[in-house]
């Protein structure tokens, strides 16, 4: 069975290949891709794979903007890290609906599910899919808990949100930085990606806060913010196009 994985987070596309790898020794790991653009290229540039376990929140939007943008062949294995969405439908629309951080025995399941599936069953589920795309809405606030008292803050005054050692932080445009209990996955997903992107594993970046950008000697770009941050922001070779695409989109 050739199996694409659309993630972007790496120890949960790392933690999805163990298991595979785990509870069938037929299973080959065809690709991996972490955003919607990658995705949509490599279905179009690759025989399409048996099954796919696909992130329903991406480095840019939301993983349903492709099927919009073409027609899947392949049966999809969703996988979140919180269960935002009415799990009873993707369980009736999908091969399987996974919440992170995903187990052994929920990968069984939802092969068991595959496997038990005529054709008749995926092309039903495939005409669907669109079926299971909510409306998107977007946050404009954060409500950021300070001492004992939480404070409203417009999105269009946050520059950046920064991660490490497991301590997410929100910068200001002021240059206030207050810390913020969510993650930068559970963090992207409310956000207009035409506003925001993940820009590596410890940034999430607002376009109108980037105002300098350095085309680095193995091909990254350093990104220069409009407030001092603790570390440099680098968008990977692999990124750039996208970025770039991204910070001049009139979308």
């Amino acid at each position: 069975m050739r199996v694409l994985i659309v993630e972007d987070e790496t120890a949960a596309y790392e933690n999805l290949v163990d298991i595979l790898k785990e509870v069938s020794y037929d299973i080959q790991i065809s690709g991996n891709t972490e955003s919607v653009t990658q995705t949509i290229h490599w279905l179009q540039s690759n025989p399409a794979p048996d099954l796919i376990f696909m992130d329903i929140h991406l480095s840019d939007g939301s993983a349903f903007t492709i099927f919009d943008k073409m027609e899947l062949e392949t049966p999809i294995v969703f996988t979140t890290a919180y269960d935002r969405y009415a799990i009873e439908a993707f369980k009736v629309n999908s091969v399987d609906y996974l919440l992170k951080p995903v187990k052994v025995e929920d990968v069984k399941h939802a092969l068991d599910k595959y496997s038990k599936l005529t054709h008749q069953d995926i092309l039903q589920y495939l005409s669907q899919l669109n079926l299971l795309a909510p409306a998107p809405r977007y946050k404009d606030k954060l409500l950021i808990p300070y001492k004992d008292k939480l404070l409203p803050v417009s999105l269009k005054d946050v520059s950046c949100f920064y991660t490490a050692d497991k301590n997410t932080c929100v910068y200001l445009k002021d240059g206030t930085m207050y810390p913020y209990s969510k993650t930068l996955e559970q963090i992207m997903s409310s956000l207009n990606p035409a506003d925001f992107i993940r820009a590596n594993k410890q940034f999430i970046i607002a376009r109108n806060s980037v105002t300098d950008i350095t085309i680095w000697f193995d091909s990254r770009l350093l990104v220069t913010l409009d407030v001092e941050v603790p570390e440099r922001v680098y968008i990977s070779k692999n990124k750039a196009s996208e970025f770039k695409s991204w910070l001049v989109s009139n979308d």
